[in-house]
């Protein structure tokens, strides 16, 4: 378990180490970047850490729930011997069970009207969604969905017979297993679970990394280091396009100078040897 968790924290920790250094302008883009990679990964160990606290409260929760019985089973033990004091204090001036039969019958009654108040609050709180404004809400999406063709007459569905609810239910517990099967599967890929204290561990390495990317962030997005960034930028740009057109052009004339003289030269070496020749012939 303690290897996973050091693994994991060196993969996050060399999504950053990997990259090499850029400019300014990149180092900005890798930030955000890697920012993006880490958020949802420190979002998942908060998550499963919150899970393996909220496990622990439960089994803390399983002792006050045992704590709480016992409470109210004293409690009725409580109750019951208030009764039977009634009806020893009843029975000194009547018979035995008169008394505990006009204690019972008061307990009855008001048992009686306390489940009566009861059924009546919750019988006009029926149904417990408010049953036109749910109605109203499916028939809108229902518009919005497929327009004029959609049939209200579907809101109402008919009652399902005790095959169907059957076929239903058996459906929706198939789907549960696979989906419980597909999560299974999921974790099982992803290696044994962490701890708490390798959850802690590794959101709190990779917290100090979001850390050192949030102050990148905040380097990188000045404005005044951007626009020194970007003014360089487009000078050497601009410095790199007119030496190419200055060799260009350079390299452009000496080629026509090449050619414009090549035919000035052979004119000038014919001229010559003709004036030699000619004063060969007048000395002779």
């Amino acid at each position: 378990m303690e290897a996973v968790s050091v693994t994991v924290v060196q993969k996050d920790a060399q999504i950053a180490a990997d990259e090499h250094p850029k400019a300014p302008g990149s180092g900005l883009v890798d930030a955000v970047k890697t920012s993006i990679r880490l958020v949802p990964r420190q979002l998942n160990d908060e998550i499963e850490l919150a899970k393996l606290e909220l496990g622990d409260k439960k089994s803390r929760v399983g002792g006050v729930a045992i704590s709480a019985v016992m409470a109210l089973v004293f409690l009725a033990l409580l109750v019951v011997a208030l009764v039977v004091a009634a009806i020893a204090g009843l029975g000194t001036v009547l018979p035995l069970w008169l008394s505990a039969l006009l204690v019972s019958a008061a307990l009855l009654i008001v048992i009686g009207i306390s489940a009566l108040v009861a059924y009546k609050k919750f019988k006009s709180l029926l149904p417990v969604l408010p049953e036109h404004a749910w109605r109203g809400v499916r028939h809108d999406l229902g518009i919005v969905k497929e327009g004029r063709a959609f049939d209200p007459a579907t809101l109402d569905p008919e009652p399902l017979t005790r095959e169907e609810k059957k076929a239903a239910k058996a459906e929706s517990e198939q789907a549960k297993a696979k989906a419980h099967a597909e999560r299974d599967a999921k974790d099982a890929e992803g290696g044994p679970k962490a701890t708490a204290d390798e959850l802690i561990k590794r959101t709190t390495a990779r917290r100090e990394h979001l850390l050192s990317l949030r102050e990148e962030l905040v380097s990188e997005a000045d404005v005044k280091k951007q626009t020194t960034y970007l003014v360089d930028t487009a000078v050497t740009k601009a410095r790199e396009t007119v030496n190419k057109a200055a060799v260009g052009a350079v390299g452009q004339a000496v080629e026509t100078a090449k050619e414009r003289w090549k035919p000035l030269a052979i004119l000038a070496l014919s001229a010559t040897v003709c004036v030699l020749l000619l004063r060969k012939l007048v000395k002779k």
